[in-house]
């Protein structure tokens, strides 16, 4: 559907749409039903943060393309994320030890390899230049969508393969997603039949579960402009600052990437100070709010009437995606590592920096800057780790 045929235009529209979407989801949710706690509990609200917003744009609802998805990546995303990163507890994260991060390599590693014998599989029924939307899309799927706009620049991706590479990030990742989340009902059982120790995390999170909780306050007009001066003025100001020109650039290290680095140390920095105390008036749920809706831009942006189109570019994906599951995997039962590390590691790599943090939240409540943690690690070494990718996807095509 163009833009020109969908019912709803106008950014403004579209925004109160979206908004409205959120609003329901999330009122549905906490209804005391019992069929619709069932529901939520395997099909979580976050999941109908992508796939409803996804059914409007197939019926022309709203839009694939607007203003307002730019807008949302470019200044809420990253205010969302500040906030959250200034709600981090550091030294009690310090505590979770490294079986995190070598979950999240494990990953990196299945993408890399991945791709290219992904790649190999479908080449025969492939566009000449598919090789560059591999490029791409390992970018998005190491770190997020600032590393796939680095990669589209680096391989010169053409507007006909990047379309279904979006689609594939889409449908893949989002399904994939949807299926860690659903697997955090089963977390005991796992880490049961793998000898994980739990035990840290579960007292971590719930240290800083009671922090928060011993602390808390009920947000007053004060409180609420300073949440909202730290979020929105605080990261358009990093923005504005990694995008001055004494600030060195590459197809690698962007504007974005440079945000999302300055973010994360400003945050971390921030939360050393009383500035953390926001945290008490409820800063990371308003950080939640601006990711959400960040998600529905995200989802909006996919038709699914466009699979038909691109079927082999899906099954690339899945395949390719099946790779990291084996590798994440194997390392887990290798390290004897609990499935909260399997799901931030995972989603540090496919999801990045918006979804790895909500996702460590369905796990571990209070562990979602943990997850933000592990996406700032795939910004940083997902653009390195796309560039090896895509140029073995570029030898296996002969280019």
């Amino acid at each position: 559907m163009s833009k020109d045929m969908a019912l709803i235009q106008d950014p403004m529209a579209i925004f109160a749409y979206l908004v409205a979407v959120v609003g329901i989801v999330f009122m549905l949710s906490t209804l005391d039903n019992k069929f619709l706690r069932k529901f939520f509990r395997y099909a979580p609200p976050l999941i109908w943060m992508y796939f409803l917003p996804m059914i409007s744009t197939t019926f022309g609802i709203i839009p694939q393309s607007s203003d307002l998805y730019s807008f949302l990546s470019t200044y809420i995303l990253p205010a969302g994320l500040l906030l959250l990163m200034l709600s981090a507890n550091v030294p009690a994260t310090f505590k979770l030890g490294g079986k995190a991060i070598l979950l999240f390599l494990a990953g990196t590693i299945g993408v890399v390899i991945g791709g290219p014998i992904a790649f190999a599989l479908f080449q025969g029924i492939l566009p000449e230049e598919a090789w560059r939307g591999v490029g791409a899309l390992a970018g998005s799927w190491i770190g997020g969508a600032a590393n796939m706009g680095a990669m589209i620049e680096a391989f010169k991706t053409p507007d006909d393969i990047l379309s279904p590479v979006i689609l594939t990030d889409t449908i893949v990742g989002i399904s994939w997603m949807g299926v860690m989340i659903a697997l955090a009902n089963f977390q005991e059982r796992f880490n049961k039949w793998n000898g994980a120790d739990n035990s840290t995390i579960k007292k971590v999170n719930a240290d800083i579960a009671t922090d928060v909780e011993r602390n808390i306050k009920p947000i007053q007009l004060p409180q609420l402009f300073a949440i909202l001066a730290v979020g929105v003025a605080g990261s358009y100001i990093i923005r504005v600052f990694a995008d001055m020109d004494f600030i060195p650039k590459s197809e690698i290290m962007s504007t974005s990437t440079w945000s999302f680095i300055l973010i994360t140390a400003v945050g971390l920095a921030l939360s050393f100070t009383k500035v953390r105390n926001l945290e008490y008036y409820g800063a990371s749920k308003i950080g939640y709010l601006g990711i959400y809706l960040y998600l529905t831009g995200i989802g909006a942006q996919a038709n699914l009437a466009d699979v038909v189109q691109a079927p082999q570019f899906i099954l690339m994906g899945a395949v390719w995606l099946a790779i990291h599951i084996i590798c994440i995997f194997a390392a887990a039962r290798l390290l004897r590592a609990p499935l909260f590390f399997v799901a931030v590691g995972s989603q540090g790599n496919i999801g990045g920096t918006s979804s790895a943090p909500i996702v460590a939240s369905v796990f571990q409540p209070a562990l979602a800057p943990v997850g933000l943690l592990m996406g700032i690690l795939g910004n940083i070494v997902g653009t390195y780790a796309a560039l090896v990718c895509g140029q073995l996807a570029q030898m296996i095509a002969g280019g």
